[in-house]
Protein backbone atom coordinates (compact mmCIF):
# COMPACT_ATOMS: atom_id res chain seq x y z
CA UNK A 1 0.00 0.00 0.00
CA UNK A 2 1.50 3.56 -0.67
CA UNK A 3 1.29 5.35 2.51
CA UNK A 4 3.34 8.76 1.35
CA UNK A 5 1.86 11.53 2.49
CA UNK A 6 3.78 14.70 0.57
CA UNK A 7 3.38 13.69 -3.09
CA UNK A 8 5.95 16.42 -3.90
CA UNK A 9 8.79 14.68 -1.60
CA UNK A 10 11.77 12.40 -3.04
CA UNK A 11 10.60 9.13 -1.48
CA UNK A 12 8.15 6.73 -1.97
CA UNK A 13 6.67 4.91 1.10
CA UNK A 14 5.23 1.79 1.22
CA UNK A 15 3.67 -0.53 3.48
CA UNK A 16 4.06 -4.01 3.24
CA UNK A 17 0.21 -5.41 3.63
CA UNK A 18 -0.26 -9.10 5.14
CA UNK A 19 -3.84 -10.50 6.22
CA UNK A 20 -2.29 -13.22 8.62
CA UNK A 21 -1.55 -12.68 12.20
CA UNK A 22 1.65 -13.23 12.14
CA UNK A 23 3.96 -16.01 10.59
CA UNK A 24 3.02 -19.57 11.43
CA UNK A 25 4.39 -23.27 11.08
CA UNK A 26 5.80 -23.61 7.94
CA UNK A 27 5.05 -20.28 6.15
CA UNK A 28 7.85 -19.69 3.76
CA UNK A 29 7.90 -16.02 2.71
CA UNK A 30 9.91 -14.93 -0.93
CA UNK A 31 9.82 -10.79 -0.87
CA UNK A 32 11.97 -9.21 -3.59
CA UNK A 33 12.59 -5.34 -4.16
CA UNK A 34 14.25 -3.91 -6.91
CA UNK A 35 14.82 0.07 -6.73
CA UNK A 36 15.65 1.43 -9.58
CA UNK A 37 18.44 4.06 -11.04
CA UNK A 38 18.04 7.62 -8.40
CA UNK A 39 14.92 6.23 -6.78
CA UNK A 40 14.09 6.22 -3.26
CA UNK A 41 11.78 3.58 -1.28
CA UNK A 42 11.07 3.72 2.50
CA UNK A 43 9.31 0.26 3.31
CA UNK A 44 7.42 0.07 6.32
CA UNK A 45 5.27 -2.76 8.20
CA UNK A 46 1.62 -2.83 10.03
CA UNK A 47 2.78 -3.95 13.51
CA UNK A 48 4.86 -6.42 15.48
CA UNK A 49 6.08 -9.45 13.43
CA UNK A 50 4.65 -12.24 15.71
CA UNK A 51 6.39 -15.90 15.50
CA UNK A 52 3.47 -18.30 16.68
CA UNK A 53 4.27 -21.83 18.16
CA UNK A 54 5.84 -23.93 15.69
CA UNK A 55 6.65 -27.55 15.05
CA UNK A 56 9.09 -27.43 12.01
CA UNK A 57 9.65 -23.73 11.55
CA UNK A 58 9.30 -21.03 9.21
CA UNK A 59 11.33 -19.18 6.85
CA UNK A 60 12.04 -16.03 5.07
CA UNK A 61 14.18 -14.76 2.16
CA UNK A 62 14.09 -11.06 1.53
CA UNK A 63 16.25 -10.15 -1.60
CA UNK A 64 17.01 -6.49 -2.17
CA UNK A 65 18.77 -4.31 -5.64
CA UNK A 66 19.36 -0.48 -5.51
CA UNK A 67 20.57 0.07 -8.89
CA UNK A 68 22.85 3.45 -9.46
CA UNK A 69 22.23 6.28 -6.92
CA UNK A 70 19.07 4.40 -5.60
CA UNK A 71 17.90 4.73 -1.72
CA UNK A 72 16.14 2.54 0.74
CA UNK A 73 15.08 2.10 4.39
CA UNK A 74 13.70 -0.46 5.85
CA UNK A 75 12.93 -0.77 9.81
CA UNK A 76 10.57 -3.44 10.34
CA UNK A 77 8.42 -3.67 13.74
CA UNK A 78 10.35 -5.90 16.68
CA UNK A 79 9.74 -9.74 16.28
CA UNK A 80 8.10 -11.28 19.07
CA UNK A 81 9.06 -15.23 19.08
CA UNK A 82 6.38 -17.03 20.91
CA UNK A 83 6.65 -20.53 23.13
CA UNK A 84 8.55 -22.98 20.62
CA UNK A 85 8.94 -20.52 17.41
CA UNK A 86 11.05 -21.73 14.93
CA UNK A 87 12.41 -18.85 12.68
CA UNK A 88 15.00 -18.61 9.78
CA UNK A 89 15.23 -15.14 8.28
CA UNK A 90 18.16 -14.92 5.13
CA UNK A 91 18.47 -10.80 3.93
CA UNK A 92 20.57 -10.22 0.64
CA UNK A 93 20.91 -6.82 -0.49
CA UNK A 94 22.77 -5.86 -3.55
CA UNK A 95 24.27 -2.55 -3.92
CA UNK A 96 25.25 -0.73 -7.15
CA UNK A 97 27.27 2.68 -7.19
CA UNK A 98 26.04 5.60 -5.02
CA UNK A 99 23.59 3.97 -3.21
CA UNK A 100 21.95 4.65 0.56
CA UNK A 101 21.14 2.28 2.75
CA UNK A 102 19.13 2.08 6.45
CA UNK A 103 19.14 -1.31 7.76
CA UNK A 104 17.86 -1.87 11.42
CA UNK A 105 16.46 -5.20 13.39
CA UNK A 106 14.63 -5.65 16.77
CA UNK A 107 14.56 -8.28 18.39
CA UNK A 108 12.39 -9.01 21.62
CA UNK A 109 12.78 -12.03 24.16
CA UNK A 110 9.36 -12.95 23.26
CA UNK A 111 5.79 -12.80 24.94
CA UNK A 112 7.13 -11.08 28.09
CA UNK A 113 4.08 -9.95 29.90
CA UNK A 114 3.17 -13.18 29.59
CA UNK A 115 5.50 -15.32 31.02
CA UNK A 116 7.51 -16.00 27.70
CA UNK A 117 10.97 -14.60 28.27
CA UNK A 118 13.45 -16.50 25.95
CA UNK A 119 11.15 -19.71 25.29
CA UNK A 120 11.42 -19.56 22.01
CA UNK A 121 13.60 -22.62 20.27
CA UNK A 122 15.64 -20.70 17.02
CA UNK A 123 15.49 -17.30 15.89
CA UNK A 124 17.95 -17.11 13.38
CA UNK A 125 18.64 -14.01 10.88
CA UNK A 126 21.31 -13.51 8.46
CA UNK A 127 22.17 -10.16 6.67
CA UNK A 128 24.58 -10.07 3.80
CA UNK A 129 25.29 -6.84 1.79
CA UNK A 130 26.98 -6.79 -1.29
CA UNK A 131 28.32 -4.01 -3.12
CA UNK A 132 29.41 -4.70 -6.86
CA UNK A 133 28.89 -8.37 -6.26
CA UNK A 134 31.62 -8.29 -3.46
CA UNK A 135 30.54 -9.04 0.28
CA UNK A 136 31.07 -6.04 2.96
CA UNK A 137 28.97 -6.48 5.49
CA UNK A 138 27.60 -9.87 6.99
CA UNK A 139 25.14 -10.03 9.90
CA UNK A 140 24.90 -13.78 11.81
CA UNK A 141 22.01 -13.80 14.56
CA UNK A 142 21.26 -17.23 16.39
CA UNK A 143 19.59 -17.42 19.24
CA UNK A 144 18.63 -20.52 20.43
CA UNK A 145 18.22 -20.52 24.30
CA UNK A 146 17.67 -23.92 25.11
CA UNK A 147 21.62 -24.72 24.19
CA UNK A 148 23.30 -21.32 25.26
CA UNK A 149 21.62 -19.01 27.55
CA UNK A 150 21.09 -15.25 26.37
CA UNK A 151 21.54 -14.33 30.25
CA UNK A 152 25.48 -15.69 30.06
CA UNK A 153 28.37 -13.65 29.81
CA UNK A 154 29.24 -12.69 26.35
CA UNK A 155 25.79 -13.12 25.31
CA UNK A 156 22.94 -10.46 26.38
CA UNK A 157 24.03 -10.47 29.76
CA UNK A 158 20.75 -10.05 31.74
CA UNK A 159 19.12 -7.61 28.69
CA UNK A 160 15.83 -9.31 26.91
CA UNK A 161 16.02 -6.72 23.85
CA UNK A 162 18.41 -6.19 20.97
CA UNK A 163 18.01 -3.78 17.55
CA UNK A 164 20.90 -3.55 14.97
CA UNK A 165 21.46 -0.78 12.59
CA UNK A 166 23.41 -0.89 9.63
CA UNK A 167 24.26 2.56 7.74
CA UNK A 168 25.44 2.65 3.96
CA UNK A 169 26.36 5.66 2.40
CA UNK A 170 29.24 7.46 0.42
CA UNK A 171 28.79 11.20 1.03
CA UNK A 172 27.92 10.75 4.95
CA UNK A 173 31.14 11.70 7.55
CA UNK A 174 30.74 8.64 9.28
CA UNK A 175 32.75 9.26 12.37
CA UNK A 176 30.94 12.54 12.62
CA UNK A 177 27.89 10.69 12.38
CA UNK A 178 29.46 8.38 14.92
CA UNK A 179 29.91 11.06 17.42
CA UNK A 180 26.54 12.46 17.20
CA UNK A 181 24.95 9.21 17.79
CA UNK A 182 27.08 8.13 20.69
CA UNK A 183 25.73 11.75 21.87
CA UNK A 184 22.58 10.67 21.72
CA UNK A 185 21.75 7.59 22.42
CA UNK A 186 24.41 7.69 25.73
CA UNK A 187 21.36 10.28 26.82
CA UNK A 188 18.46 6.95 26.82
CA UNK A 189 18.61 5.13 30.39
CA UNK A 190 18.54 0.91 30.61
CA UNK A 191 20.43 0.11 27.45
CA UNK A 192 23.76 -0.65 26.49
CA UNK A 193 25.46 0.08 23.37
CA UNK A 194 28.03 0.45 20.71
CA UNK A 195 28.91 2.37 17.55
CA UNK A 196 31.86 1.00 15.07
CA UNK A 197 32.89 1.89 11.32
CA UNK A 198 34.06 -1.34 9.97
CA UNK A 199 34.73 0.64 6.33
CA UNK A 200 34.86 4.11 5.76
CA UNK A 201 31.51 3.81 3.81
CA UNK A 202 29.87 1.57 6.63
CA UNK A 203 28.20 2.48 10.40
CA UNK A 204 26.75 -0.20 12.38
CA UNK A 205 25.33 0.56 15.73
CA UNK A 206 24.23 -2.77 18.38
CA UNK A 207 21.49 -1.40 21.47
CA UNK A 208 20.95 -3.66 24.08
CA UNK A 209 18.10 -3.04 26.72
CA UNK A 210 14.58 -4.07 27.80
CA UNK A 211 11.79 -2.94 25.83
CA UNK A 212 10.33 -3.05 22.10
CA UNK A 213 9.34 0.48 21.63
CA UNK A 214 12.14 1.99 23.25
CA UNK A 215 14.69 0.32 21.00
CA UNK A 216 12.40 0.65 18.15
CA UNK A 217 11.81 4.26 18.46
CA UNK A 218 15.84 4.96 19.02
CA UNK A 219 16.49 3.15 15.38
CA UNK A 220 14.01 6.09 14.02
CA UNK A 221 15.60 8.75 15.73
CA UNK A 222 18.25 7.44 14.33
CA UNK A 223 17.59 8.06 11.13
CA UNK A 224 15.90 11.33 11.61
CA UNK A 225 19.25 12.70 12.71
CA UNK A 226 20.64 10.84 9.31
CA UNK A 227 17.87 12.65 7.19
CA UNK A 228 17.85 16.07 9.07
CA UNK A 229 17.52 19.02 6.44
CA UNK A 230 20.16 20.98 9.18
CA UNK A 231 22.49 17.87 9.32
CA UNK A 232 26.15 18.67 9.11
CA UNK A 233 27.09 15.12 8.42
CA UNK A 234 27.11 14.83 4.66
CA UNK A 235 30.56 15.78 3.32
CA UNK A 236 30.92 18.19 1.05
Amino acid sequence: MNITEDKRGRDLQLMLMNCSPGILDEDVYEIKIDVNENCSLQLHTQSYQRLFSMKNGAKQLLEVYLRNGASFTYLPHPSVPHQNSIFTNRSRIYLENNCKLIWGEVLTCGRKLNGEVFKFLKYHSITEIFLQKKLIVKENLLVQPLFINPNLMGQMEGYTHQASFIYYDVSTDMKLLSDELFNFITAQKEISFGVSIPTPNILIVRILGYKAEQLFDSLKNIVSLISSPKSVLHAT
